[in-house]
């Protein structure tokens, strides 16, 4: 079948996610029908470079064989079986390495399927925890300006992004909101920040964590804030007894030049939140991390001290062997260092971009690059998206945000590619 008609089939059938339908009467819905590496293949030969990495969840190219074998193998054994009352290798083997990762301080793992369901997970048992401590009147959230944590009805209570929340306002608990540290405005940013968080804590008691997302706002634009202000955040935190709820569902893996984004602020989080990346991009899977302290204060003879937060799903086999292999990956090739090594290529590619006079902002984390472009207009987002797509690249921007999060295993030449069509698209997009 052509292009066409796969399109017209999934505009009759499928409701497609963050999109407002009707649209597609002009943009481009891209059939795709396989991939390998950093490339989309449509049924008509044509080939995409996935510069967001498919919405930043695939961290080694799409159909990597060390992956693709090891879920062919778990296939053979064992593809699903319940984890409640059950349990088996393959979650046993990556909560063991999840807490290795965290020096063992994060010592019990609980799974879901999606970004979202880990921040629900997270929030919940932070107040459940303080009930179960004789504290229930611990049940209110902070969260940062901007901030994204998922679009269910307790992350959406936590996420600062009016076009996704205001719909569904009487339904949402909302989270006290501080300000953001972004580093764009300045160090007064950060420092106004944190005296938000110091000044509410000092006059309520009744604050049981606050979320954030370490070094990067993702979704609110690639918001970059220095380590130091996570450092102060859980100093602050840890003086008043409140969690520290860290989601590093979309800068976890690597993405910030850390394996943990968390590690470059020498903290630990009292609740880690850790999606997307973790399969490679292969399978759906999230998980809650969290220190052995709040697991024990769940640990009880009456059943509804316990924590029965529950998904048909969790901990599945498939989706827990491709995480192992992902592990395997980063051990095997050392990817944090190799990333690192890498840098000073990708910014002398990067540096025309740079030098545009469009561009404002221009930032790079780890693997991660962002800026703005001036007079970008209402529809910018969708012009420069079409056009890049014309040619060949995937690249989504957030607003006047143009970002690349591509895979790691991006050869020098793709990123080059990558970085002349966002140019020649930065041309169409912001022409008459």
């Amino acid at each position: 079948m052509s292009n066409r008609e796969w399109l017209e089939r999934s505009l009759g059938a499928v409701w497609h996610p963050c999109t407002q339908m009707k649209w597609h009467e002009t943009l481009p819905l891209l059939p795709v029908e396989r991939a390998q590496g950093v490339w989309l293949y449509d049924f008509e030969g044509r080939r995409y470079l996935d510069g967001v990495s498919s919405w930043w969840v695939n961290l080694f190219g799409h159909g990597h064989p060390d992956i693709v074998a090891a879920l062919h193998d778990q296939l053979q054994r064992l593809e699903h079986v319940m984890l409640a009352g059950f349990t088996h290798e393959a979650v046993v083997r990556l909560s063991e390495r999840l807490s290795r990762a965290t020096g063992g301080v994060l010592g019990h793992c609980f799974y879901g399927s999606d970004g979202a369901s880990a921040t629900e997970m997270a929030l919940k048992m932070s107040a459940h925890y303080w009930r179960n401590r004789g504290r229930p009147h611990k049940s209110e959230f902070l969260a940062l300006a901007g901030s994204y944590h998922g679009e269910t009805l307790g992350a959406l209570g936590v996420t600062d992004v009016p076009l996704f929340r205001d719909a569904y306002a009487p339904l949402i608990r909302r989270a006290r909101v501080l300000p953001s540290p972004d580093e764009r405005l300045g160090p007064q940013a950060a420092a106004d920040s944190l005296a938000a968080l110091e000044r509410h804590l000092s006059t309520h008691d009744s604050v049981a964590a606050l979320i954030l997302e370490p070094l990067v706002q993702a979704a609110a634009g690639m918001v970059f804030y220095d380590p130091a202000f996570l450092r102060e955040a859980h100093r602050i935190c840890s003086r008043y007894d409140v969690h520290l709820i860290a989601d590093e569902i979309a800068v976890g893996f690597g993405r910030t030049g850390s394996f943990f984004a968390h590690e470059q602020a020498g903290i630990t989080p009292d609740f880690l939140c850790l999606s997307k990346g973790i399969t490679g991009g292969f399978l759906p899977l999230s998980v809650v991390m969290t220190r052995d302290d709040i697991y024990g204060a769940f640990y009880d003879d009456d059943i509804a001290r316990g924590f029965l937060h529950s998904h048909s799903y969790t901990g599945n086999a498939l989706a827990c062997r491709a995480a192992l292999a992902v592990l395997d990956l980063f051990e095997r090739d050392d990817v944090i260092a190799a990333n690192r090594s890498r840098q000073p290529r990708l910014e002398a590619l990067a540096a025309p971009l740079k030098a545009d006079g469009r561009v404002r902002n221009f930032r790079h984390r780890g693997m991660i690059w962002a800026f703005e472009v001036a007079a970008s207009g209402g529809d910018f987002s969708r012009r420069f998206h079409k056009a890049a797509l014309a040619r060949g690249v995937l690249l989504r921007p957030i607003g006047s945000t143009v970002y690349f999060m591509p895979p790691y295993v991006i050869s020098d030449g793709e990123f080059q590619f990558m970085v002349e069509v966002a140019m020649q698209a930065l041309d169409e997009a912001t022409g008459p």
